[in-house]
């Protein structure tokens, strides 16, 4: 197997010590060399010292996953003149051979590529939720973030960058690149379910398909979005 082209994983975090850490382990247990920023928007647990000890990039600025996945970007093009960007939340789990798993879609920098979801529940409604998932993305090509997204940086470069949303900015991403310049990845990404067991399953899902439709009824503007210290979907 031909080694992996420059590869930088951007991972905006705001007080996710609980999860960083599993992440980072799995990420730097990867043979090929890789880069790994950590955008952090004011965490106040700690974020900050667990991305140190794993020998992340760390770079500080206001909240808001939008513009805190740019400025991730904007780092890593003072490394690198080129390459992929692989764009993770920090509460994802990625499976072993997950950098094996992103090597066909090297071959096709002009898509953005995303992951399989699966929620970290064994609930029997988690596994309907990610059928749910599925057929989203099959028809409506809408992937979210917690779906991971594996970009190189010409494209990103050609639809402009990633929207300075505090949220809603993967949807508002989505809409740039549109159903050809996107393609599933055969990567499952496991991604915390904490949330919808607290809400409840169809509460969860409910409030998010209301912000869906309150984002897509505004066009996206920045002022009509959740605050981003809450910007946990």
């Amino acid at each position: 197997m031909n080694p992996s082209p420059p590869l930088t994983i951007i991972i905006p975090t705001l007080n996710e010590a609980d999860h960083l850490p599993a992440l980072l382990a799995t990420l730097t247990a990867a043979r090929e060399p890789l880069t790994i920023i950590i955008s952090d928007g004011g965490s106040h647990d700690a974020t900050l010292l667990i991305a140190q000890k794993a020998g992340a990039h760390l770079i500080k600025g206001p909240p808001g996953r939008g513009l805190q996945l740019q400025r991730g970007i904007d780092h890593a093009q003072t490394i690198h003149s080129t390459g992929w960007f692989l764009l993770l939340h920090a509460d994802t789990a990625l499976p072993p051979d997950w950098l094996t798993a992103l090597h066909p879609a090297f071959a096709h920098p002009q898509r953005a590529h995303y992951g399989r979801l699966r929620f970290a529940s064994a609930d029997p409604r988690a596994r309907l939720f990610e059928a749910g998932v599925r057929l989203r993305c099959a028809l409506f090509a809408l992937p979210y973030g917690d779906q991971s997204l594996l970009i190189h940086q010409s494209l990103l470069t050609v639809i402009g960058g990633i929207p300075p949303l505090p949220l809603m900015e993967d949807v508002a991403l989505a809409r740039r690149l549109g159903r050809h310049r996107l393609a599933p990845l055969d990567l499952l990404v496991t991604t915390d379910a904490s949330a919808y067991i607290r809400d409840g399953w169809f509460r969860r899902a409910a409030q998010n398909l209301t912000r869906l439709a309150q984002f897509t009824l505004t066009h996206a503007t920045p002022r009509a979005t959740p605050r981003a210290a809450s910007y946990r979907r």
